[in-house]
């Protein structure tokens, strides 16, 4: 992987490599066996990032839900 190769050249032991892709198998294997601490975070973890953090997405609403819920009391009330 040319990544690590290039932390080793300027010294550093921790890096990010992100992809809109996915990671293989084997370099998820391969980032688990090196010395250098390597995250990597592919398109459906970017994604999930992008939403959290409010980045280069926006909220547009369509429709608006009620949610319902059963009234106990209701139901209490017909028991009298």
């Amino acid at each position: 992987m040319r990544f690590c190769g290039s932390l080793t050249a300027h010294h550093a032991n921790k890096g990010v490599m992100i992809t809109t892709s996915y990671f293989s198998k084997d370099a998820q294997e391969y980032v688990k066996k090196i010395p250098q601490k390597i995250i990597l975070i592919g398109g459906k973890q970017l994604a999930e990032l992008m939403i959290e953090h409010d980045v280069g997405v926006a909220a547009r609403t369509r429709k608006s839900y009620t949610l319902k819920r059963l009234d106990q009391d209701y139901f209490e009330s017909l028991d009298s």
